[in-house]
């Protein structure tokens, strides 16, 4: 009888049919423990990064290494980054935490950033979206991995204008093997799409800087949009391309007209390209079904 009522449990939330209301729910939750880790994973894997390249700069210049304690995703422990009070169990849980503590240090009463409890929120809501809409299948699975990377990487990159090999190339990869049976798209558009996602930027960075010497963008942008092109066929990339400028312009205009900021100070593009992969992913095929219908 448990094992039938767990059986039962089990199918009514995995492998459910898009549109399933308890899987969206259970997605939710597991979003918003995901979107705690996710807050780690943006805070220090740029830290580690830069420990990284200290280390490697001393050691190649004989020096001694500046970073011998362990630093990672797991430790040391969270802690405050004013009193160095370690955060407990208690006081990481999502969202709800942050309420109790009224987003301050239970021992300082330091304010927290608000930052944290929102990306808790939007990893959530977006788990919970993602399943609804995909069902609980492989399908909605692999989209749970593609938000949850796209997350990370808009956050850094806004934060610290990097676009990391670890995220980019892992969201790469596992479109490609993803994809090996079709998921997505056939395992040949995916190919391509990464392909051609890479050199699309990547001749527009050439251009570009020969024709006025700057850098317009830097090479992770080429991986992410390869990445995108991976899990999505390149016939995606003009609306994904499309998408990213757009809503990029935009917000760049606001920018200067409302806070002051000069048109040489560069805008990130990775969180537009994240966006616009979602935005894809989510209605892409409709639109470009719309536009050859229109063009047809």
């Amino acid at each position: 009888m448990l094992n039938e009522l767990l059986s039962n449990t089990t199918d009514g939330i995995f492998f459910a049919a898009a549109g399933s209301l308890i899987p969206a729910i259970f997605a939710g939750i597991f979003g918003l423990l995901v979107g705690s880790f996710l807050n780690v994973v943006i805070h220090r894997l740029p830290i580690m990064m830069q420990r990284e390249s200290d280390n490697y700069v001393a050691h190649e210049s004989g020096q001694a290494l500046p970073h011998t304690d362990r630093y990672n995703l797991t430790l040391p422990r969270s802690a405050c980054p004013k009193c160095h009070h370690q955060i407990g169990a208690l006081e990481n849980i999502p969202v709800v935490s942050y309420l109790v503590l009224r987003g301050k240090c239970s021992a300082c009463k330091t304010p927290i950033s608000a930052r944290y409890p929102m990306v808790e929120l939007f990893t959530g809501a977006l788990s919970a979206f993602l399943i609804w809409h995909f069902g609980s299948g492989w399908m909605g699975l692999a989209t749970l991995l593609f938000g949850y990377l796209l997350i990370a990487m808009t956050f850094i990159d806004a934060d610290t204008q990097l676009l990391p090999d670890d995220l980019t190339l892992a969201l790469l990869w596992c479109g490609l093997l993803i994809n090996l049976n079709g998921t997505f798209v056939p395992l040949s558009d995916a190919v391509i799409g990464a392909a051609i996602g890479y050199l699309a930027l990547w001749s527009i960075y050439w251009i570009f800087k020969l024709a006025t010497g700057k850098e317009g963008m830097g090479y992770g942008d080429f991986k992410l949009l390869a990445a995108l092109g991976a899990w999505l066929g390149w016939k995606m990339l003009p609306v994904i391309i499309l998408f990213s400028s757009v809503v990029g312009a935009l917000v760049g205009i606001a920018l200067i007209l409302f806070s002051k900021r000069g048109r040489d100070n560069p805008i990130p593009f990775g969180p537009y390209l994240a966006a616009a992969g979602l935005l894809a992913l989510l209605y892409g095929k409709p639109i470009l079904e719309t536009f050859f219908n229109f063009v047809v």
